[in-house]
């Protein structure tokens, strides 16, 4: 089908500002106008969009559904239109990338800072993404690398190691494991675990190094990120089993890391590109500078064992 992006903005304008009144006046609009885009938009749909009433405007069960592809969608399309316009007055370009949110928040700021230094009219786009997240986006030409697990394979794929980063056993500094060197994983037998999604490549990784193992385990809660299983574990309502830059890039004060053996588990971070498009000398110049900053590691350690 052919896609009605005036009545995409208009139905995301609606969305953000909660009213057909304040969206149309945000937009340059008639209400009139604003309506009917939203209106055609969910003819040509089928379904309805938004609950209107006489007091408030709410998203319904397709609106929801929508409106984060939507907001990608729009973001992308603005991003690349932005770079071009740019690049068409001689004015600042734009340098996209991929990161795991865990090695953004632990070595991004040093890096970029250094970057700037270097290209200050070179705009950058982070995309915080999980680690599949960022592969499709350098498949798709929209990041020119990726910070990510280097768990992908591809021929059309180059593939940069870097780093190993170590999963450890989370617990408070009272709990008797804390004190320990490492912990076995047939020690945590008994304990009340919390675990990430089994859409992540950390659960993956986990999975497939315990094999049947993992059954026996009492993983009592199932969070999607690394935050909240943190939260948890502050909070007294199990352990939890994360990467050691989890643990450091969430700034755990008064948690305690133990490495984990046999097995132990570790997931490696490397650059990811497309084989077949060399980086630009700005994108080399980015990737040399992250590349060295995770070798050195990070600026602030986190607490651990």
């Amino acid at each position: 089908m052919r896609i009605d992006l005036p009545g995409i903005e208009a139905f995301l304008g609606v969305a953000i500002w909660g009213s057909f009144r304040r969206a149309a006046a945000h937009m340059n609009l008639s209400q009139a106008a604003l309506s009917h885009r939203v209106k055609k938009l969910e003819e040509a749909l089928g379904v309805t969009l938004l609950a209107r009433t006489t007091r408030r405007v709410s998203l319904t069960e397709a609106g929801l559904e929508l409106l984060p592809v939507a907001q990608r969608a729009v973001g992308d399309m603005e991003g690349a239109l932005t770079g071009l316009r740019d690049r068409g007055r001689g004015g600042p370009e734009r340098l996209a990338i991929g990161c795991l949110p865990t090695m953004a928040l632990l070595h991004l700021p040093a890096v970029l800072a250094k970057f700037r230094h270097l290209h200050p009219a070179l705009r950058v786009q982070v995309y915080d993404n999980s680690a599949a997240e960022i592969v499709a986006r350098v498949r798709a030409g929209e990041v020119a690398f990726g910070v990510t697990v280097v768990s992908a394979r591809g021929l059309d794929l180059e593939i940069v190691p870097l780093i190993k980063d170590p999963f450890v056993l989370v617990c408070p500094p009272c709990h008797p494991l804390a004190v320990q060197q490492e912990v076995q994983w047939r020690e945590l037998d008994g304990e009340t675990l919390i675990r990430i999604s089994a859409e992540t490549v950390n659960r993956v990784l986990i999975d497939e190094a315990l094999g049947r193992k993992r059954e026996t385990m009492d993983w009592h809660f199932e969070v999607q990120r690394v935050p909240t299983a943190i939260a948890m574990v502050r909070a007294g309502l199990g352990l939890t089993v994360l990467p050691l830059s989890g643990l450091d890039a969430h700034r755990a004060a008064g948690l305690v890391g133990v490495p984990l053996r046999n097995p132990a588990v570790a997931r490696g971070i490397g650059l990811v590109s497309l084989r077949d498009r060399p980086l630009s000398p700005q994108s080399a110049v980015l990737a040399r500078l992250v590349s060295e900053q995770l070798r050195a590691g990070p600026p602030c350690v986190g607490t651990t064992a």
